[in-house]
């Protein structure tokens, strides 16, 4: 199904509604075409090797590059230093962390891209024997944990691209070893999923994309000798992925959070570039709606210090993420590679920063980009007063929806950034492995909890876990950037009116005001985690790093005092003993209105006259 409507951008800010294209639309329409008439998905399959990802053009395109280009030369150069530490380590073992093999997994797959790329670009022999022999022990594993499916996903992906880029120097007995394994160890149980509509084939989060885009790698690199089984996997991950890409529209947000959508798009980015390498054509797929703006959602979470907006079940450090040249190419969009390599110094990329950089060219800004945007269907908005100043103001705010992917109870929450420091934090994680973490004992844990997050407690209580909370109003420009969002389903039937609004004033200050109404008397909490030191005295808290300094203000109710409470949990959970909250506590109100004005040093006090939530303008509805 696809729903069209026109997107709308107006100077100075990024919003976007419900966008649906008629590229999108139509391409949708041809696969389910090409599906009715049951199409050979692997006619058009490119013989030999290599077919996937990094060809032979591409290689001496590298080599030149390597040669005319200091930046590649220096990431080429980082790139053989880890290698040849690789060289001498031993294989990935057959060990499970909890119910994961993940890391072998990702340990495989690191290390045989790395190795059997570089092999290919130098033609150094040490380096395709180290790989080779990398797959032949993960080939010799007793399985790749099928019940953690991402496990067998990343090690299909791992072993295909080996299998391809180093096709021409294994002998016989490896490409059997290697390409038996693939089979029997990653499609076939693979097919099993998809026979029985196994719960990934139709999830919308970033398991489908791992998946199917694992599984497609590696029965591409074995299609023309394995023809049946590869087919099946290329024909029935072409239907299920599509499920997880509508996740993008309209505007490229993604709920999970940024933490995931790394993990969601360089899978998808794996599947889409595998196909178009190998088949000469990706379905259409690529032009999903949403997926071309996916880049768009990582630039804005990101504040001007490198730290993320990380909501969910992520930490704050932003990784690398080379899939955003990837994006810069096939989307001609120049500012997501140029924000990338502004982002990630060349010492930390990896093979996929050489072979993705091919796809874009060099030399674009991203300093003209919105300041602000706002992600609509996942109801999360971003604002900061200028790119590519660490010193910039930033501020990411959330609604959302607590039943999201690795949600927290967090509807409400934002995280502050100002003069190169982070003031308010979001903690983060805790470890997967405690027990019930994604079950009945989710909601025990301080991390997920309300009351670890810099929103609205009431009566000491949890959001509920099935509330949404959408962004109802959104402004954008120079000197002022908001949103507000609707948080009463987060607290009903206590309430009958819960609404937040976050306001970037310029590059100074930020307000958050709360306005609440209760069917009874209520306690009202208000939370600012932080890891600054700590002065405060009635109204007032003066926050202070180094020799930066925020001080955060009471404006309304006159007279509210802060207070300062410890963060820690009962262990095994995570202990974060130099993080404290800065709360205000208002107690037997049926409505109030909190208004707080976090400001930077400067000669007077910000004017913050607190207009009402409802009164905010807003661009979702000129």
């Amino acid at each position: 199904e696809c729903v069209m409507s026109e997107i709308r951008r107006s100077p100075g800010c990024n919003v976007r509604h419900g966008a649906w294209v008629l590229t999108a639309c139509l391409a949708a329409g041809v696969l389910a075409g090409a599906s009715a008439r049951g199409q050979d998905v692997l006619k058009t399959l490119r013989p030999g090797h290599p077919r996937l990802m990094l060809l032979d053009a591409d290689v001496a395109k590298l080599r030149e590059t390597v040669k005319s280009d200091p930046a590649t030369r220096e990431v080429h150069q980082a790139l053989r230093k880890q290698a040849d530490q690789i060289v001498d380590e031993p294989p990935a073992v057959h060990r499970l962390i909890g119910p994961r093999l993940l890391d072998q997994s990702r340990l495989v797959l690191r290390r045989v891209t790395l190795l059997a790329a570089l092999h290919r670009i130098d033609g150094d022999r040490k380096y395709a024997d180290r790989a080779i022999l990398e797959m032949w022990t993960a080939a010799g594993f007793p399985d790749w944990n099928p019940s953690h499916f991402l496990d067998t996903a990343e090690m299909s992906n791992a072993l295909g691209l080996g299998y391809d880029w180093l096709y021409s120097v294994m002998t016989p007995e490896d490409r059997r070893i290697v390409r038996e394994a693939i089979v029997e160890k990653g499609l076939k149980p693979g097919l099993k999923i998809y026979e029985s509509k196994g719960w990934w084939s139709k999830s919308p989060n970033n398991w489908n994309q791992v998946c199917n885009g694992g599984l497609t790698v590696g029965a591409l690199a074995i299609a023309d000798e394995v023809a049946g089984p590869a087919r099946q996997v290329v024909d029935a991950a072409r239907k299920s992925i599509p499920i997880a890409m509508k996740s993008y529209a309209p505007d490229g947000g993604w709920e999970e959070g940024p933490g995931y959508w790394g993990y969601a798009t360089v899978y998808n980015t794996y599947y889409l570039d595998a196909l178009q390498t190998a088949l000469g054509t990706d379905f259409g797929l690529g032009d999903l709606p949403g997926f071309a703006e996916a880049g768009e959602f990582r630039m804005h979470t990101i504040g001007p210090i490198g730290r993320t907006f990380n909501f969910a079940d992520a930490g704050d450090r932003a990784g690398p993420a080379p899939e955003m040249l990837w994006l810069a190419g096939r989307f001609k969009r120049p500012s997501y590679a140029a924000h990338e390599l502004a982002l990630t110094p060349p010492a930390r990329r990896g093979i996929f920063h050489l072979i993705w950089g091919l796809r874009t060219a060099p030399g674009a800004s991203f300093g003209s980009e919105a300041l602000d945007a706002a992600f609509r269907r996942i109801n999360v908005a971003c604002f900061r007063s200028a790119w590519g100043d660490p010193k910039a103001l930033f501020v990411g705010f959330k609604g959302g929806d607590n039943q999201a992917g690795h949600s927290h109870l967090d509807l409400g929450s934002f995280v502050l950034d100002a003069q190169g420091e982070r003031w308010a934090l979001d903690l983060g994680s805790d470890d997967y492995n405690l027990p019930g973490y994604f079950g009945k004992n989710r909601w025990d844990y301080y991390r997920l909890r309300t009351e670890s997050h810099n929103t609205l407690l009431i009566d000491d209580a949890n959001q509920d876990p099935k509330a949404k909370a959408p962004l109802v109003r959104f402004h954008s420009s120079k000197d002022r950037g908001h949103a507000v969002a609707d948080l009463t389903a987060a607290y009903a039937p206590t309430v009958t009116k819960a609404w937040r609004g976050v306001a970037r004033l310029g590059s100074e200050a930020v307000l958050i005001q709360d306005e609440v109404e209760a069917t009874r008397p209520v306690k009202l909490k208000w939370n600012f985690h932080t890891d600054a030191r700590i002065d405060a005295e009635g109204g007032r808290a003066t926050l202070s790093k180094k020799d930066h300094k925020l001080t955060l203000r009471v404006v309304e109710p006159v007279g509210a005092t802060f207070a300062v409470e410890p963060c820690n949990p009962p262990k095994p959970q995570k202990q974060q003993p130099n993080v404290h909250n800065v709360c205000l506590t208002i107690k037997d109100v049926k409505k109030a209105r909190i208004v707080v004005v976090a400001e930077l040093p400067r000669e007077g006090e910000i004017q913050t006259p607190a207009a009402p939530l409802e009164s905010w303008s807003d661009e979702f509805r000129k």
